[in-house]
């Protein structure tokens, strides 16, 4: 079960403009230790470095996509059930629902508000740990 104060997020996102902006949102505006990746397979050789209670990532990505980094991701031991929540621009209902299927948290559109990104994500996550 989730601890109920997040700090720790691994994001993966290989656009460097948006991991930047997001970067800037997550660290200055919302105070949390963000660990940014380009790939999932950076993700994957970096996580038990970060040991993120959270992970946010990109659903369209060159070689391992969003749904395949966090299907390994899942496999890792300890991660099994920590939340995750896709961004994307992908974001018609029946795609939201397919990334929730997969065992998202939840999905933020992109392009996303920096000034509202930290608050979105500890939406997220409240509404995880009271489920979990």
């Amino acid at each position: 079960m989730p601890d109920s104060s997040l700090k720790r997020i691994l994001m993966i996102e290989d656009e460097p403009d948006i991991r930047t902006v997001a970067e800037l949102a997550l660290e200055a505006i919302g105070g949390f230790e963000l660990t940014a990746c380009e790939s999932g397979q950076q993700a994957l050789e970096r996580i038990e470095d970060c040991r993120p209670q959270l992970i946010l990532l990109d659903v369209m990505m060159p070689g391992m996509d969003g749904p395949a980094t966090l299907k390994a991701i899942r496999q890792l031991p300890g991660y099994a059930e920590t939340p995750a929540v896709f961004m994307t621009a992908k974001v018609q209902s029946d795609e939201i629902q397919g990334y929730l299927a997969q065992g998202a948290a939840g999905v933020i559109p992109k392009p996303f508000d920096p000034l509202a990104l930290a608050d979105q994500i500890r939406e997220i996550w409240n509404e995880a740990c009271a489920i979990g």
